[in-house]
């Protein structure tokens, strides 16, 4: 007997307008467009808090294979608004595999669209830029969904963090727990805190807006700002905290934390034309000179030109050249754009979190 296939479309504010089969669950969606060019790791993409508010593309054609663990999330569940991808297995093949990708997303009411060129649409965001999406699966009417891509707000007009971080602090343990560090939760993947808990830190997690006071009160030996989604000079409330800390305690940041403490210290943030997504992007260190393959998952960057004299630029970015890490002059502060926990992706800057301890223990 036939499967029967539900239809689905997508409509980018362009006017682009694709056809293809739906899999999760019916409904529509509304977010950027972005892509991911990762062969592997799907699932953490996926339950990636940082992915709230944009519509997931994966540049690899076959997705799904290796079915889904609960195992790999990143977070309490399914955090895109949609997925789009050429070609989706329904039948995964993986001794760890608990359900496929079509069940997942339809446990967490997320829209996906297979049977669509992502090549296409991947080189036409490239050439102009991520851009308002709407995924329909079911019924739709075309020149609604038009109009939808366009009218809705930009990523720039949202504020995500409060939507995917904890409400209160939660606490995390390690076996051997030697040092008290503050993470605050700006849309945290779990590796990162597995990663500190990992090199015997018990690590407490608050809200993007637990007041700078309240940390000190808990007397920790450290800070941690983590990664998140949209733009994050609309994420006040953590820019006031990381400027009131500096310099009191040591401090480091991933990512959206990056970005932040960049613009605590006077900098300024930009969008980026379509972001870098995916687990190849190379990094050069400055101080050892060595380049590292690093895994990513950002839209926005530092200016280089707009950053204060106590504050320098220790890792480039060799695509575009764009800031990956910096440092301060003066206080026991750092961060990095890229994701060092890197899950999916490579191992190669585990490093960052042994120099964290590091300066815990030194400070």
């Amino acid at each position: 007997m036939k499967e029967e296939r539900i239809k689905a479309a997508l409509a980018i504010e362009d006017g682009t307008f694709v056809e293809g089969f739906g899999f999760g669950s019916e409904g529509v969606a509304e977010g950027e467009l972005v892509f991911n060019t990762s062969m592997t790791g799907y699932v953490e993409a996926l339950t990636d808090p940082s992915y709230a508010g944009q519509i997931l593309m994966m540049t690899y054609p076959l997705i799904g294979n290796y079915g889904v663990c609960r195992d790999d999330f990143e977070s309490d569940g399914v955090k895109v608004e949609g997925f789009v991808v050429r070609e989706l297995c329904k039948k995964p093949s993986n001794w760890r595999s608990q359900l496929s990708v079509d069940e997942l997303l339809k446990e967490y009411g997320v829209p996906g669209i297979e049977g669509v060129d992502t090549r296409m649409l991947t080189k036409k965001t490239r050439i102009y830029g991520a851009m308002k999406a709407v995924l329909a699966v079911g019924d739709y009417d075309k020149e609604e969904l038009l109009k939808r891509a366009v009218e809705q707000p930009s990523i720039t007009e949202l504020d995500l963090v409060d939507k995917v971080c904890v409400r209160e602090p939660k606490r995390m343990e390690a076996e051997k727990g030697k040092y008290e560090v503050v993470l605050v939760d700006c849309g945290i993947k779990l590796s990162i805190a597995r990663q500190l808990v990992k090199r015997g830190v018990n690590v407490t997690l608050v809200p993007y807006n637990y007041p700078a006071e309240k940390i000190l009160e808990m007397n920790p030996d450290g800070v941690f700002i983590s990664n998140g989604p949209g733009d994050p000079a609309r994420v006040k409330p953590t820019i006031e905290t990381i400027r009131k800390l500096a310099g009191k305690l040591p401090m480091a940041g991933i990512c959206l934390g990056h970005q932040l403490i960049g613009l605590a210290m006077g900098a300024k943030t930009f969008k980026l034309k379509f972001g870098h997504r995916g687990a190849n992007q190379p990094v050069k260190d400055f101080e050892t000179g060595r380049v590292f393959i690093s895994s990513q998952n950002h839209g926005f960057a530092v200016d280089d030109k707009s950053l204060p004299p106590n504050m320098e630029v220790t890792q480039i970015n060799l695509n575009d050249h764009t800031v990956e890490g910096l440092r301060h002059k003066e206080y026991p502060l750092m961060c990095v754009q890229y994701h060092p926990e890197a899950s999916p992706g490579p191992h190669d800057t585990y490093f960052f979190f042994d120099r964290f301890v590091k300066m815990l223990r030194e400070y």
